[in-house]
């Protein structure tokens, strides 16, 4: 599973960095590209980092980072089609996707933080 995620956030950090590079040339679009280059890219790194984690605290903690990141990004894919700056049929396989690995990592977080518990 882990390399299968491995490649799924990969994906999907190249796939939103494509999808920013259609965004306008405004200072709405510069920042919105920016901001989803910077946090879809992260799930992939940060995702990398928690297959290294150490102990089951350093990996829920590092799971938790790559949740907020791909929040983050469903946020700002919500935000290009609510201001109608992308159709919500170009972006909505990346908003599945981030849906998708969002419920993911939180059941991951939730099953290694069970176990942590079982564990003390």
């Amino acid at each position: 599973m882990t390399i299968e995620l491995k490649e799924r956030t990969n994906l999907f950090a190249h796939n939103c960095v494509k999808l920013a590079l259609e965004l306008p040339n405004s200072f709405l679009g510069n920042h919105i590209k920016s901001q989803l280059i910077r946090c879809s890219t992260s799930v992939a790194a940060n995702y990398r980092a928690t297959c290294l984690a150490q102990s089951k605290k350093s990996f829920i903690s590092k799971i938790s980072i790559v949740i907020e990141e791909v929040d983050e990004s469903l946020f700002w894919i919500e935000f290009l089609v609510q201001d109608n700056l992308l159709s919500k049929e170009i972006c909505n396989s990346l908003l599945k996707e981030a849906d998708e690995l969002t419920r993911i990592f939180i059941s991951s977080r939730k099953t290694a933080k069970l176990g942590l518990k079982t564990n003390q």
